[in-house]
């Protein structure tokens, strides 16, 4: 409180803690990418026609948390 403005802390954290869980998220959509180009992963989306459970897990918790954590980076403590 001595510069009389104790909230800038507070929405400085919220701003990287967003940005940390929005990079995170791109990593995430990195490594479900890099695995459907796998060959196995290929083979399997062309016998069943969809991708494995464990690379659209990485797509969806990697999309929620790009979109999350840019939400919360940008517009968060407003």
């Amino acid at each position: 409180m001595s510069n009389g403005r104790p909230w800038r802390k507070h929405m400085k954290m919220n701003r990287t803690v967003g940005l940390a869980i929005f990079a995170v998220g791109l990593l995430l959509l990195g490594f479900a990418f890099n695995a459907t180009q796998t060959p196995v992963e290929e083979f399997a989306n062309t016998l069943t026609g969809r991708y494995s459970n464990g690379t659209m897990r990485y797509f969806v918790v990697g999309l929620a948390a790009t979109v999350g954590g840019g939400l919360i980076a940008f517009f968060g403590s407003r």
